[in-house]
């Protein structure tokens, strides 16, 4: 999320209307689409973006992956043009480099080039981590809120915990790797598990006792900076928000600004509920461990763990709860039209991994699946500020009134 005066004064008119700040990074991977390989083509696909883009691009850990990071905003509408505008210009000079910018969540195919760009800090991560870090390219989406007390942070991430499988099977990406559908939705979850400080976020007493976690675990050698903590919900080590990284990318901009809106308004309802003085649920990691590895073999193809009671729940049952359980928070940001119709789209449509399999089991062609995600990346279809409310399903109707063809 890029930071400036103008992102300053942004959060400044949020705070006055009692609006969250929100802000999103896209990593992306460079496809050859003839071959289906990773491309490490990303020095020049960022190096000619235009200069005012430049800025809210990023080299990531691998070559053939480059990140595009948003503004800080507080309007939907703006996250949308801000995400599809800079998957468009990425898109354009990365064909002039002779790949195709693609949202996938993991890599699809083979990665035959796996060095990490020029920079001191990646080449000590490939040092220290060795075959774990060599590892195919991954792409996630991380969605930051602003949340400017860091020990209301911390506390926000405890609250999130239950709720964040939910969100992970939304985004569910990845089902295929080395040419071969895997049986997960999320193939990308599986491989991030191989790093150390991946998971779960932990429950700490309070800011200074996370500083102190992380601050041990680089003492040890287990991370080599706070950069390196890869919990699913933590606070931002560059930003004052709640940074919220458990998610694929998603096909479409639209698919994010969906993701994005209802992070943002569980983060808000979470709130609430801290400052009422409701303490967060003490489910154990163990469980919720368990319940992210389901959410990233099932997607939302069938059910989802409830960690509130434990059990088994179909999973468009548990967005129906998780949809009224901050549909407030929605209203609040002006957000709830269009996040009931973006679900109920996904519903019909099928999450990003439903589709690839759709696409696959159409054509048996794996190509064909990669030429659709890449005119995915740059669709312009835009979400509905607002529906006919003769149309659209209310919150807590919103699974009833879907066909379901696709997970």
């Amino acid at each position: 999320m890029h930071i400036d005066s103008g992102s300053a004064a942004v959060a400044d008119r949020a705070a006055a209307a009692d609006v969250l700040t929100l802000g999103v990074e896209e990593e992306f991977l460079l496809l050859d689409l003839g071959t289906g390989e990773n491309l490490p083509v990303a020095d020049a696909v960022v190096a000619a973006l235009p200069a005012r883009l430049r800025a809210q691009s990023r080299l990531e850990f691998r070559r053939s992956m480059v990140e595009l990071v948003s503004l800080v905003c507080t309007d939907l509408s703006d996250l949308h043009g801000q995400l599809g505008g800079l998957r468009r210009a990425a898109a354009a000079v990365a064909a002039e480099a002779g790949a195709r910018l693609v949202a996938v969540g993991a890599t699809p195919v083979a990665e035959p080039d796996r060095s990490v760009p020029d920079q001191p800090r990646y080449r000590a991560i490939a040092r220290r981590y060795g075959a774990v870090a060599s590892d195919p390219a991954v792409c996630g989406c991380h969605v930051h809120v602003g949340v400017p007390d860091r020990d209301l942070a911390v506390r926000v991430c405890h609250h999130l915990r239950d709720w964040l499988p939910v969100v992970q099977a939304l985004t569910a990406n990845s089902p295929l790797y080395a040419g071969r559908d895997t049986g997960y939705a999320s193939w990308r979850s599986v491989q991030l598990d191989r790093w150390p400080s991946a998971g779960p976020t932990p429950v700490f007493a309070s800011a200074a006792d996370y500083d102190d976690t992380v601050a041990a675990m680089i003492t040890s050698g287990v991370i080599l900076d706070p950069s390196m903590v890869y919990w699913y919900a933590r606070p931002s080590p560059r930003y004052p928000t709640v940074e919220v990284r458990v998610g694929d990318v998603c096909p479409t901009a639209a698919d994010t600004v969906v993701v994005a809106a209802l992070v943002r308004a569980l983060v808000a309802t979470v709130l609430g509920d801290i400052r009422a003085g409701r303490a967060a649920p003490r489910t154990r990691d163990c469980l919720v461990a368990a319940a992210h590895w389901h959410a990233a073999h099932e997607g939302m193809a069938g059910t989802l763990v409830d960690l509130r009671h434990g059990v088994p729940r179909p999973a468009w049952d548990l967005v129906d709860e998780l949809l009224l359980t901050v549909a407030p928070a929605l209203d609040r940001h002006g957000d709830l039209d269009r996040t009931v119709s973006g679900l109920a789209r996904l519903c019909r449509e099928g999450t990003g991994a439903a589709r690839q399999r759709h696409v696959h089991r159409g054509t048996g062609d794996l190509h064909a699946v990669l030429a659709d995600l890449a005119g995915q990346t740059v669709s312009d279809a835009r979400p509905r500020a607002a529906v006919d409310d003769t149309a659209a399903p209310t919150p807590d109707r919103m699974v009833r009134e879907c066909d379901r063809p696709r997970a």
